[in-house]
Formats: structure tokens, sequence, C-alpha cells
């Protein structure tokens, strides 16, 4: 399987976190990358430089939403943690690039709730980061569209993206 470089920038242009992981393929919903548990994922932020994912996770790249999401397999207590970001780009033969909007949903697998982070931090970057109205548009309605999807558990979020996961 080919490797792809799936990196996170933040809207100033500076990185924000990395992984490689496995394409597993392409469908309606858009491009599926397996990381398996033990992905080294580079951070540009905090206090660790690097760490290995704790679960098997299949991540969701969509052809042209403001999102993406890593489905995780157990024992991890989430089911689905989804990033709010720019629609993403193929910004080299083998890798794609998004720029984090902050925003985070996430779908705990015990009671089906879904959480809505970071908004706070949106606000934050949106004034100091200068969000323009296109960006702050996309953000709000991908951050809405998906918490829509993961309550109802409408697909990919319901079934689908268990076929993409047992391949990992």
């Amino acid at each position: 399987m080919t490797a792809v470089d799936l990196v996170l920038r933040k809207f100033d242009g500076r990185p924000h976190r990395q992984v490689t992981g496995r394409l597993l393929g392409e469908d309606a919903y858009g491009t599926w990358i397996a990381t398996p548990r033990g992905s080294v994922v580079s951070y540009h932020y905090g206090d660790r430089p690097t760490g290995l994912t704790r679960a098997d996770a299949v991540r969701l790249i969509p052809t042209d939403g403001w999102w993406m999401a890593m489905c995780l397999a157990e024992p991890d207590a989430r089911d689905m943690y989804c990033d709010v970001t720019t629609p993403a780009e193929w910004t080299g033969p083998a890798e794609l690039t998004v720029v984090d909007l902050d925003i985070d949903l996430v779908r705990y697998r015990a009671d089906g709730r879904v959480e809505v982070e970071d908004e706070d931090e949106f606000e934050e970057h949106r004034l100091s980061l200068g969000y323009p109205d296109a960006i702050v548009e996309g953000a709000l309605r991908g951050a809405a569209e998906l918490r829509a999807a993961l309550t109802s558990y409408e697909e990919p979020f319901g079934e689908h993206y268990r076929k993409w996961l047992a391949l990992v």
C-alpha cells in the first residue's frame, strides 16, 4: 500500500501535526487512509515532539468537505474524532494538506454522545489570525454538518466506515 503523509497546518502556515498512513482507497465519501496503532504523529505544539497512536484508525478525507474524520477502533473510548479543516489539497504525490481550523467533534462509543471542542480556540484564532469570512462560514458549516451526521449516525459515520477500519 502507498504511504501518504497527512499534514495539518494552522491558518498562518505554521505546522501543527503530521502523520504518515497507508492509502487504502477512495469511494463516494472521499479518501481513506489507515493509521495502525503505533503510527508516529509529529506534533508542532506542546511539550512532546512526537507520539504514537493508541488505537487502529482509518482517516476519511472528504473530496471537498470542511473536515476530516478519524474513525477509531476499540479499546479507544471514542469511535470518531473529527477536525474541522479547510478542504484537503494534494500538495505532493503522496501528501495531503489541510488547514486545521481548531474546532473538533468527538463521538463517544459507549453512549453515542457528540461533543464539540475548542470553539473558544476557533473564536480566538478567528480574530488573532484574521480568518476571512469565507473561512469562518466554511468552518461553521462544516462543524454543523458533522455534528448532525455524527449524532444521527448518517453514513459514512454509521456502518460504512467499519469496512475500511477492518482493513487497518
